[in-house]
């Protein structure tokens, strides 16, 4: 994995999304328009935390998320997610 040239601020926390199900279980192939947007990523890069609240994950640590948590941004050409560290549910 290339080193991103990025540090969030405060209490964000920087996310490689996860990719969308390509096959269902049964393996049914799911075309594009019917994907649904990943729920669980993998931490890149995180803030220094705010006075008295640091933030709970470490960069390397699989986590899941609020659906329509986080805001999409393209750094080097590539997708990631920037959110809040209260948007995070837990680690996996």
């Amino acid at each position: 994995m290339a080193k991103i040239n990025f540090k969030p601020n405060e209490d964000r926390v920087l996310v490689e999304p996860a990719a969308a199900e390509e096959k269902t279980a049964s393996g049914i192939i799911i075309p594009d328009t019917a994907k649904e947007k990943p729920q669980k990523g993998k931490v890149i890069a995180v803030g220094e935390g705010i006075k008295d609240k640091p933030v709970t994950v470490k960069v390397g640590e699989h986590i899941l998320y609020g659906k329509y948590s986080g805001t999409e941004i393209t750094i080097d050409g590539k997708d990631y997610l920037i959110m809040r560290n209260s948007d995070i549910f837990g680690t996996i």
